[in-house]
């Protein structure tokens, strides 16, 4: 009875200063208030408040209705601000993008990242920025625009026409996934190894395992990331990310070693190359600027970050494709409006190029609608505050996580007539002959200092696929099968259901069957 009665008095005392500390830091930086809060215990935090059938995304849009727009919880001993317009999502993206560029460290992404040594989970340092410019510079030449990279992604989209029309000779219904996600794969190959895969490739079957298995287990905000000290016990989420890490890694050791054999100063023949020069050129102090900028710059940190643009640059895009695909058979009518533009504005004696871009606009604002609807990032990856700021009038203290809900921006009520009907138009001028952006509230690829480094190659992949594809097939589901599901499943990426696909070929498509 005793026994009982001291705990009783220590969980009161307990939640008592609790309460008063809670209280203390309501008035914080600059006098300013912190953002309301979920209710949260010790130990635990918010976590009995973010039960939920829902998917974290569309929990934290509902949770703006008791909270409003911005609002704090706790993981653990971690707070976290969730920011649910556009106003305060760019104030931290843009306005005071080096002050919120950190990133929170966690048990699963330090396995993915050899302890952040990577772009997109590495913390923003003198290193991370180095490795940014190289990458961003290795991008603009063999990416944006790239006569040479455009040349490849035609060349895959050619190769998944025939491999579609095959199925259709056949009779069969298929499953995309993989063909796009193969395809989408050479194109990074090319970008990183100057390499591609064909259909049955076993490396390339162990990358679309690997790269699942990652997906399933990274940045969902696990109890182990959350409570690191959960890692000394059995964990079969953790088991499989090191399994699937390791295989990823002895792929992209496999890539490095060669390329370091290989490696000459005359010839720059992709982003492994472009990487190595520059870690060489650091480490010969042939120049002052990037040999201060780049101090740490290790064989790890090369691995990492082509390790981060493949993983990304693949998973990104294909699953976009997936989405796009699944919409066009449940809206038909959007799917006939893009191949009439074909017919009128490319006709059917030659592909789609890039050129062709200003000329389709209606494709353009169906690739716009497919990124605001399901945006593959729902929930961006955490941002941390590297000093004392503020969002609008709140308060926020230096080391608070700050996650951008992309999903309350793209379907926000205000912002956008009918947020849940996929609407292309949208996206139109009113003759329908010139694309806009009808609210500031449309961030598919980030912005400012983190902003997606492969939004131009993804626009392009998306453009030059889809055109493609539509331009020789029409899709349906298949006789007795469901349409596709539109929930998608949740994780670092809003992955579709599997579904399947018929492609009949058009009318006098046979015609164009030269590469592009």
């Amino acid at each position: 009875m005793v026994w009982f009665l001291c705990v009783c008095v220590f969980l009161v005392v307990g939640l008592a200063l609790l309460a008063l500390h809670l209280k203390l830091r309501r008035k914080s930086v600059h006098g300013l208030q912190e953002p309301p809060g979920l209710p949260a215990l010790p130990l635990i935090g918010s976590l009995l408040s973010l039960r939920s059938p829902h998917p974290p995304h569309v929990l934290f849009k509902e949770l703006q209705q008791k909270y409003g727009q911005t609002y704090s919880l706790m993981l653990g001993s971690h707070r976290v601000i969730i920011v649910n317009h556009h106003t305060h999502a760019k104030e931290v993206l843009m306005k005071k993008g080096k002050i919120f560029a950190g990133r929170p460290r966690t048990v699963t992404t330090d396995i993915l990242t050899r302890d952040g040594k990577d772009i997109a989970f590495g913390d923003y340092s003198s290193t991370w920025r180095f490795h940014r410019k190289i990458v961003h510079g290795a991008l603009c030449m063999f990416g944006e625009g790239s006569a040479a990279i455009e040349k490849i992604v035609c060349a895959e989209a050619q190769s998944l026409c025939s491999i579609l029309s095959e199925a259709s000779a056949s009779g069969l219904a298929l499953d995309l996934s993989p063909e796009l996600t193969r395809a989408v794969t050479n194109v990074i190959c090319a970008l990183c190894f100057n390499s591609s895969y064909q259909r049955g490739d076993p490396e390339f079957e162990a990358m679309l395992s690997y790269s699942q298995g990652i997906v399933d287990t990274v940045a969902k905000d696990s109890l182990v990331d959350i409570f690191p000290w959960l890692q000394i016990f059995p964990n079969a989420d953790l088991h499989l990310l090191r399994q699937c890490v390791g295989v990823r890694d002895q792929l992209l050791q496999n890539q490095y070693d060669k390329h370091k054999a290989d490696y000459s100063d005359h010839v720059q023949r992709d982003l492994l190359d472009a990487l190595l020069r520059a870690k060489r050129s650091a480490e010969n102090n042939n120049s002052a600027e990037i040999s201060a900028d780049s101090v740490g710059l290790s064989d790890d940190h090369l691995l990492m970050t082509v390790g981060d643009i493949f993983g990304a640059g693949v998973e990104t895009t294909s699953t976009v494709l997936k989405w796009a695909v699944a919409y066009l058979i449940h809206y038909p009518q959007v799917q006939r409006h893009i191949q009439e533009e074909l017919d009128t504005k490319v006709g059917l004696d030659r592909a789609p190029q890039l050129s062709d871009r200003g000329s389709l606009p209606y494709l353009e604002a169906t690739i716009r609608e497919v990124l605001r609807i399901r945006p593959v990032a729902p929930l961006f990856i955490p941002h941390m505050a590297l000093s004392d700021s503020s969002i609008g009038d709140f308060s926020v203290r230096k080391g608070t996580r700050v996650i951008i809900n992309l999903w309350s921006l793209h379907h926000d009520e205000k912002e956008w007539k009918n947020p849940e009907l996929f609407d292309p138009g949208r996206f139109l001028n009113s003759e329908g002959t010139g694309l806009i952006i009808p609210s500031a509230s449309y961030l598919p690829f980030g912005a400012g200092v983190r902003v997606c480094l492969g939004e131009a190659l993804a626009k392009m992949e998306l453009f030059l696929f889809l055109s493609c594809i539509l331009q020789r097939f029409t899709l349906t589901v298949p006789a007795g099968h469901p349409l596709p599901s539109l929930e998608g499943k949740f994780g670092v990426v809003l992955q579709p259901a599997k579904y399947k696909v018929n492609t009949t070929p058009r009318p006098g498509w046979e015609r164009n069957n030269q590469p592009c």
